[in-house]
């Protein structure tokens, strides 16, 4: 938040309740004081203000997609992760873990009371529970597949399908690092080699994906293990690149591919992060997540007349 921002926020409140809010109250009497807040508001909402912001509101409205058709293709990518241990999210998360561990601004995330967030990224969560099994058996190996609605507060792609809230369906893999960097090698091939076999289900029942391309992208400093993990996949033309994003620790994997408009949708994201090891304090533990967008399958990827 820039300085005039926040001076904007700030007009008119006391001198130091700013920094007494943000710095110096306990957490729990700030919880409580705010929602004492929300509760006199929502006391003084009526229902032609309820109506405005349904009709209004990105972050309420319905969501893009037929709830069945979403089913069906997360019940094709679930089949493919038979391997992983499939959990359900709750719909809010502790206060920070993506801005936190991601870097990514908390003014992207709808913030909730009670020390919560509403969850913008599965695969920061999903890493929060990896590192309590690591810190709980430490020579475990742990993989977990999800699929969750999610809600974010930044500005939305132009794009066909992208909305504030949608679903994502997510891998996730940790364990402790063996020698010559072997399980993250593994792990991130296994992922790739995941989401090529949930592509090529999901085509048995309907959807097409035109011109899908994989590329392995690596720092300089990894660049040969960005080759092992193109090896390790086994598939031809998978495309190697550079990477230069913080985001990652080192290690991106991308799959695109056409919609049925003849759009180019990045559709599958993944890769390794510090996250686990961070969390776990421990520097040999290893975390990889991938997400996809699943809202975008039913949406863009379905073959004209299909309804299998």
């Amino acid at each position: 938040m820039s300085v005039s921002e926040r001076t904007w926020i700030t007009a008119g409140l006391p001198s130091g309740a700013y920094e007494a809010l943000t710095r110096e109250l306990p957490a729990s009497r700030l919880w409580s004081l705010l929602l004492e807040v929300v509760d006199a508001r929502a006391a003084a909402r009526r229902p032609a203000s309820l109506m405005e912001q349904w009709d209004r509101d990105r972050f309420v409205g319905l969501a893009a997609v037929d709830q069945r058709a979403q089913l069906e293709v997360d019940r094709h990518l679930l089949d493919a992760a038979s391997a992983f241990e499939s959990i359900e999210l709750s719909p809010v998360a502790p206060l920070g873990v993506c801005s936190s561990m991601g870097r990514a601004s908390q003014n992207k995330v709808l913030s909730a009371l009670r020390g919560t967030e509403v969850v913008a990224d599965p695969t920061n969560v999903m890493a929060l529970e990896c590192a309590r099994r690591l810190r709980r058996d430490p020579q475990a190996v742990v993989r977990l597949a999800t699929s969750h609605r999610c809600v974010r507060a930044q500005e939305i792609p132009k794009v066909r399908g992208f909305t504030a809230h949608f679903r994502m369906f997510c891998l996730a893999g940790a364990g402790l690092e063996r020698g010559n960097h072997a399980f993250v090698v593994g792990a991130i091939a296994e992922q790739i080699s995941v989401m090529i076999d949930a592509l090529e289900r999901l085509e048995r029942h309907g959807f097409a994906f035109p011109e899908k391309r994989i590329t392995v992208l690596a720092s300089e400093a990894k660049a040969a293990l960005g080759d092992r993990i193109a090896e390790k996949v086994g598939r031809p033309r998978i495309a190697r690149g550079v990477l230069d994003h913080q985001y990652y620790d080192g290690l991106r994997f991308q799959i695109a591919a056409r919609s049925t408009d003849g759009v180019d949708v990045p559709l599958i994201d993944g890769g390794a992060f510090d996250w686990v090891a961070r969390l776990a304090s421990n520097n040999k533990a290893v975390f990889v997540a991938t997400g996809a967008g699943s809202q975008l399958v039913p949406l863009l990827f379905r073959q004209s007349g299909s309804n299998s």
